[in-house]
């Protein structure tokens, strides 16, 4: 599709930006809303949970073939048919009375999600002019890393003052309008490999599903039921281990393949994908324990919590419009590694949080932090398809966007596991010093008698007072461990040989 110019393009991108946005969004604005579904449809939270995990299972498989889909009827015209059908999915979500209904449309709401992000992606660098292709992937980084951000403190406010069918019917005027705008402005066809009527990759297909939605449900349904002590989950580990193995071979002598492997040929993309999905595996990391240890440890309620992650998009927000106006005078890889350095010194601090850290200090990383965020994306996924053929973009674009998702409901599932389990470890060797022998433990207790705590109430405070602290130690250890990553993915980047100017490069 030919380069846009002034008003047109400026509607474009808002419109894109916003499919974008709402999609992103309603993959987190439900986190805070399944006690709310569940009281209102008479399900158990646990069965309340099905309304994220269906949705995420769902999106993971429609993303991977994307490309594939692209190929056979065109990028506009999935992009668009994509939008539409998302939208009419939310409103089924918002009006259904039922909750087996409602898992149904939230199944198909992913589905239809699934190319919206890397296909907005792709749209965008075709439209803008080569000189501000990078403007273009900063728009959108904007929206792909801002909307998980909001999404709880969004949720959360419509959960408080309205009800949870609005976390889903908020999506019809945006995606109307986005629907709208791009049906106008964007002619199928024009600029794009014109759709081949390829043989159906059945094979891979039937792979692909059974892998990728195994793998999905394994992450999101794997703590709840105790992991491989769990016979479900360890078959759908099987499944997919077998599933995905049986995909790469078979992909790589299919020639119409529905993930197309070639792509890992290339050094830079190679190394470019497997960076930021190791850095969004981070990101999600911080991003779940962040919120859980200031509910479950400082006591925030889940809408404070929110505020308190909010700050992180602040600065995110205006250093993606300043990298987008000046990275092409840079080298993409010493900004990924500025803004790693940045993520790990950060993250270093927040591993020296305590118990009577003020709301302030809380957030005052996370201001810092989105310093950092754009810097590394921003550059990195412009260096990941930097090289890649124009013909191969969309089936570049949505198999990046796959791995960084996959990985980053890796890091969001390990990270509560992990999490309980330093836990568990700190409270054996803490609680081991609280003895009668112990000269603190005696003046500790003394002060409790003081305040009439005694008996069971007395070693009850105690558990909870050394558990309270094994949870803090804890949550130190994963921004340690977050932080030591950063420092190793930043001296990874250098490993990737982006062309220079990257962002401006794509296409050729």
């Amino acid at each position: 599709m030919p380069a846009m110019r002034g008003a047109r393009l400026a509607l474009l991108t808002f419109a894109l930006s916003l499919a974008t946005f709402i999609e992103v969004l309603d993959s987190t604005v439900t986190n805070v809303a399944v006690p709310a579904i569940s009281g209102g449809l008479g399900v158990s939270n646990s069965q309340g949970t099905w309304v994220i995990s269906c949705y995420s299972v769902a999106a993971a498989i429609a993303v991977p073939l994307t490309g594939w889909l692209s190929r056979r009827v065109g990028e506009t015209r999935l992009f668009v048919t994509a939008v539409i059908l998302f939208t009419l999915t939310s409103l089924l979500c918002g009006v259904a009375g039922d909750f087996h209904l409602l898992v149904v449309c939230r199944t198909l709401q992913g589905l239809f999600s699934g190319p919206m992000v890397p296909l907005s992606q792709t749209i965008l660098l075709r439209t803008f002019p080569p000189e501000k292709r990078v403007v273009a992937l900063a728009l959108w980084a904007m929206t792909v890393l801002l909307a998980p951000i909001f999404g709880p403190v969004v949720g959360g406010w419509i959960i408080d003052n309205f009800s949870w069918p609005w976390i889903f019917l908020i999506n019809l005027p945006i995606g109307l309008f986005s629907f709208a705008v791009c049906t106008a402005l964007l002619r199928p066809g024009a600029g794009e490999e014109k759709p081949k009527p390829e043989p159906v990759d059945l094979v891979g297909i039937l792979l692909l599903v059974a892998g990728v939605g195994s793998l999905q449900a394994m992450l999101d349904l794997g703590h709840d039921a105790g992991w491989f002590d769990s016979p479900l989950i360890l078959t759908l580990a099987i499944v997919a281990a077998l599933a995905i193995g049986s995909l790469l071979i078979w992909e790589a002598g299919e020639l119409h393949p529905v993930v197309d492997l070639s792509l890992f040929k290339d050094r830079t993309f190679s190394f470019c994908v497997l960076i930021i999905s190791l850095g969004m595996m981070s990101f999600s990391v911080v991003g779940v324990i962040f919120p859980l240890w200031l509910q479950a440890v400082m006591g925030y309620t889940a809408y404070h919590a929110g505020l308190a992650t909010a700050p992180l998009g602040i600065l995110a927000l205006v250093f993606s419009i300043l990298v987008g106006l000046f990275s092409a005078r840079f080298d993409a890889r010493v900004l990924a590694t500025f803004g790693f350095l940045v993520f790990a010194g950060v993250l270093w601090w927040d591993a020296h949080f305590t118990l009577t850290m003020t709301f302030t200090q809380i957030i005052t990383p996370g201001l810092i932090q989105g310093i950092g965020l754009p810097c590394f994306f921003i550059p990195l996924t412009a260096a990941t398809l930097s090289r890649v053929p124009d013909e191969k973009l969309a089936a570049a674009s949505s198999l990046s966007n796959f791995l960084r998702t996959l990985s980053a409901a890796f890091g969001t599932a390990m990270s509560v596991t992990l999490w309980d389990n330093r836990a568990s470890y700190h409270y054996d060797i803490v609680a081991q010093s609280v003895t009668h022998a112990s000269a603190n433990t005696q003046r500790f207790v003394q002060s409790l008698h003081g305040m009439g705590i005694q008996g069971t109430r007395e070693l009850t405070t105690l558990h909870q007072i050394v558990q309270q602290q094994a949870y803090m130690m804890a949550t130190g250890d994963m921004f340690f461990m977050a932080s030591m990553t950063c420092l190793v993915l930043a001296a990874m980047m250098w490993l990737t040989r982006p062309r220079r100017g990257a962002a401006m490069s794509l296409g050729h």
